[in-house]
């Protein structure tokens, strides 16, 4: 199709890049606005954590050994320090966390070196990441349809897609992971269309730099493969051969990660998450929700999962919206396929099902959770905002009332996802942040007395992420759980976490059930609830 009939009048184009010039100042706006205002929660913790060099099971074992810590001291295992090296914060991850290649937090150690030992840091580090994702999905459209038009369109979704500034908000490696997957996509178009051994190269390196920044690129490399040999007709062509070399030499770049996974495997299999149960129905009503929040987010996690909502109208306009966005998906990927080249919807279409499919599919078979985690279907997603990009770039340029009525669709959902972006912008926590709302609360009632002592035997990333919200001159005493240790260090088996001191303002925090009853035995002490994590004891009266 030619670029020319995209546009449909001088001042239609005019509108455009003026919409275009808006949209993308608002899309540094949204992430950088209040970026230090958000709360900190697990996953957060432990990318401070890996990016200090320490292990988990080093830092259990310190703030067990103690009788009682500050925040301060907890604060050394939050940043880069002179104990540990660049060596020690992969072997980290190499021990504890394999699922989890080094990439990122090598870019988040050089980061916080250089511009601060701070979260803000690190978050304003996936920030910048995510700003690269413009361009890459406007060079991965320019391949797929030879039209700007498109392309600019598609640069639009992203950059006010509320769940793209979530992400450009974590100081984990996700943004990294978006930009990666959609160069590495970008890259082999490119390569299969000039057959250059130079463009090839730059598939192979982009491959492995996605590899090397989250392990699921395993699913896009196969895709990719899948897309290939099916545009090639199942024949063994130079261009098949050219992707079997250049992935299998991306693949062997990761391969010295690739070993550390493997043999770490049982080990994984313990600490990843997506392992609970859920019913086949309330997985198609999350996955429904989830697909939405790429266009309009509410924050109503709640509504997803329990479904328990006191207000029956905003529950029933939010399941208008999700559903509207769910049937505009499907027509856009039905229309893809039906107007479009064949490389384009064979391309989208490989995307989506082989990153996508095998994790629902399992989740539907087994009753698992993993497909849930929005963020293990990004390269879905991406390929389903290209295929909705695609759909508004020609529905927009189509005759009389039709074209009307697609303005105001792509105006509704640019004004949506504004309006989602405007209330994420103002909130301290949402849907991305687990136990973040619980611990900031938990936070600003310990804060307001004096002298606190916070007790806890909870995760150590959860007491990690509550302690960037406590003042400097809270105290606490822990026999912290290990999330991601092989076994459990000594300080923690020996600790007695019962002994409390009589000169302090007693609060307990996420505690296990073992050490709430234990409590709750003890006759000189009452437990006082304040929030659904946080206790205040009392001496018992008498």
């Amino acid at each position: 199709m030619k670029k020319t009939l995209f546009i449909s009048g001088q001042d239609f184009f005019s509108y455009l890049r003026i919409l275009i010039v808006i949209i993308l100042a608002l899309s540094f706006t949204f992430r950088f606005i209040n970026i230090d205002q958000k709360s900190y929660w697990d996953d957060e913790a432990f990318t401070a954590l890996r990016v200090s060099g320490y292990t988990e099971y080093e830092v259990v074992d310190k703030v067990s050994s103690f009788a009682r810590i500050s925040v301060t001291d907890l604060s050394q295992f939050q940043s880069p320090n002179t104990e540990k090296t660049l060596i020690d914060t992969i072997n980290s991850l190499a021990l504890e966390e394999a699922q989890h290649p080094p990439l990122y937090y090598v870019m988040a150690r050089w980061c916080m070196q250089w511009f601060g030992n701070s979260m803000v840091s690190l978050r304003g580090l996936s920030a910048v990441i995510s700003l690269l994702a413009l361009p890459s999905i406007y060079w991965l459209c320019l391949e797929l349809f030879d039209s700007s038009w498109t392309a600019w369109i598609a640069v639009q979704l992203l950059a006010i897609s509320p769940f793209h500034v979530l992400y450009a908000q974590e100081a984990r490696e996700y943004s990294l992971w978006i930009v990666t997957i959609l160069l590495s996509s970008a890259s082999l178009l490119g390569a299969i269309r000039t057959h250059k051994k130079l463009h090839w190269g730059i598939y192979t390196a982009t491959l492995a730099l996605s590899l090397y920044t989250f392990p699921s690129s395993v699913a896009v490399a196969v895709a990719h493969g899948v897309y290939v040999i099916a545009r090639e007709s199942f024949r063994l062509t130079k261009t098949v051969i050219a992707y079997i070399l250049a992935s299998l030499a991306g693949l062997l770049a990761f391969s010295p990660w690739l070993w550390v996974i493997v043999t770490n495997l049982n080990h994984l299999k313990n600490i990843v998450g997506g392992q609970g149960n859920m019913p086949a129905l309330s997985l198609i009503k999350t996955w429904a929700f989830n697909l939405s929040r790429i266009f309009i987010d509410t924050n109503h996690e709640r509504a997803v999962i329990n479904f328990g909502i006191e207000n029956n109208f905003t529950y029933l306009i939010q399941i208008s919206l999700v559903g509207l966005i769910v049937v505009l998906v499907g027509y856009a990927i039905y229309y893809l396929c039906r107007h479009s080249s064949k490389k384009a919807w064979l391309f989208i279409l490989s995307l989506i099902l082989v990153t996508c499919l095998p994790i629902m599919l399992k989740d539907l078979i087994s009753e698992g959770t993993k497909s849930i985690i929005p963020r293990y279907l990004i390269p879905g997603y991406l390929a389903i905002q290209v295929s909705v990009a695609y759909l508004l770039a020609n529905k927009i340029n189509a005759t009389s009332y039709k074209q009307k009525f697609w303005k105001i669709v792509m105006c509704a959902i640019f004004s949506g996802a504004i309006f989602s972006c405007v209330m994420i912008s103002q909130s301290n926590y949402w849907w991305t942040k687990s136990h973040s709302d619980t611990n900031l609360q938990a936070a600003r009632l310990i804060n307001q007395v004096e002298r606190p002592l916070l007790i806890s035997d909870g995760s150590m990333g959860r007491i990690l992420g509550l302690s960037h919200q406590l003042k400097s001159q809270v105290q606490l005493q822990l026999k912290p759980y290990c999330h991601t240790c092989r076994e459990l260090p000594p300080a923690v088996v020996n600790k007695d976490i019962l002994k409390i001191p009589h000169d302090f303002d007693v609060f307990l925090f996420a505690p296990s059930l073992e050490l709430k009853n234990a409590i709750e035995k003890d006759k000189n002490y009452q437990l006082q609830p304040l929030t659904i994590d946080l206790w205040r004891l009392k001496k018992a009266e008498g």
